[in-house]
């Protein structure tokens, strides 16, 4: 039995411990937002924070994350979560999502690049493409990513 925190909760599973996390949280806890996309952390669709870093789920076996405390999507974007809030509001004003498939991952990235920026720093549209660079994209909405990524920040100023 693994104890693991997810979204603020100690959840019990009985699963073996080199499950990923990805699937634990998608077929364990039903926490879908998460994506799969590639299997292999390249793509950046399966993010989610494990104490409060951007971590590919897909790779990443429940045993290193037990005691850690894992956010996913659902917490981001639904709770009480600022930056979350504030990605999230940027996404829809600047219309980012085409597919939506990556788009988890893609906010997820997003909020942890911003939660390292000391408070009122706007970040350069380089910081922003390589906080980034490991989320895939393939509608290649990636100019309004940046854009969001920056109007965000802006107004966590």
């Amino acid at each position: 039995m693994t104890t693991l925190q997810v979204n603020g909760r100690a959840q019990q599973l009985d699963v073996d411990p080199s499950t990923p996390v990805l699937w634990a949280l998608r077929d364990s806890l039903g926490l879908t937002g998460t994506k799969f996309g590639c299997g292999a952390a390249l793509c950046g669709a399966c993010t989610v924070h494990v104490d409060g870093q951007a971590v590919r789920s897909c790779v990443t076996p429940i045993s290193s994350v037990e005691g850690k405390k894992i956010t996913t999507i659902e917490a981001v974007t639904g709770g009480d979560d600022r930056v979350g809030r504030a990605v999230r509001d940027a996404w829809v004003k600047h219309d980012v999502a085409q597919c939506g498939y990556c788009q988890s991952g893609q906010i997820m990235s997003a909020t942890a690049f911003l939660k390292t920026l000391p408070k009122g720093q706007q970040p350069a549209a380089a910081d922003i493409d390589a906080a980034m660079a490991g989320n895939v994209c393939r509608c290649g909405t990636y100019a309004r990513i940046r854009a969001a990524v920056a109007d965000a920040a802006r107004s966590l100023a």
